[in-house]
């Protein structure tokens, strides 16, 4: 049996896995978690075959969240479950130690089949996202713009985008305002965006927002 975590601050979310993973006889949903201090709290008292997380969430999210997992339990596979379908993303969240990424937009099978093998020890990636990896073409060697921002300027741009404040985010993060506003100055100049409507028409365009 497989012993799954949900991390995801929706409960809708979380209730639409349960019921799907009930159906399959093997996949059982262990613990629920709607933030990072949750995911982290749980997998330290707690023993998962899995945990299945969402990239954005309040407080602590995102690379961070894998990344704190990770040096918590270096055992534990983790599974990222995302709206975004943006491949410097996915790319990110596996270099911080996710053995597997499904986008929400996937069929269910493609999913199951992911816990399973992610499960199993092995990896996954989305079909969808595979793709690009495939077809992704270096134009004379440059790296994606987003390959420039760290792991938490990344993170603050999509909270950017999705129409969050500085204030929100800082307390979001458990952040001082000061920080972010610095967060958001350099990845500003990183990605050489001149007003707040040009970062979110960028992040719209590349599958960092709904």
């Amino acid at each position: 049996m497989i012993r799954v975590l949900i991390a995801d601050d929706h409960a809708i979310v979380r209730g639409g896995l349960k019921q799907l993973f009930e159906l399959m006889g093997d996949i059982v949903v262990a613990g629920e978690a709607a933030n990072g201090a949750e995911v982290l709290e749980m997998v330290q008292q707690r023993e998962f075959d899995l945990l299945l997380v969402d990239l954005t969430m309040p407080g602590l999210s995102g690379v961070n969240l894998i990344s704190r997992v990770r040096t918590q339990n270096e055992k534990l596979p983790i599974l990222v479950l995302s709206m975004h379908n943006e491949l410097q993303v996915a790319k990110r969240v596996l270099q911080a130690g996710a053995a597997g990424y499904v986008t929400k937009g996937s069929m269910q099978e493609i999913l199951i089949n992911a816990v399973r093998r992610v499960a199993a020890g092995g990896r996954f990636v989305d079909p969808t996202i595979a793709e690009q990896i495939m077809f992704e073409k270096p134009v004379n060697g440059e790296r994606s713009p987003l390959d420039r921002l760290s792991g938490r300027e990344l993170h603050i741009l999509r909270l950017l985008a999705m129409g969050r404040g500085v204030n929100e985010i800082a307390t979001d993060l458990f952040i001082s305002n000061k920080t972010v506003s610095t967060h958001k100055a350099r990845l500003m100049q990183k990605m050489n965006f001149q007003s707040n409507a040009e970062l979110v028409r960028y992040a719209a365009d590349h599958g960092l927002v709904e």
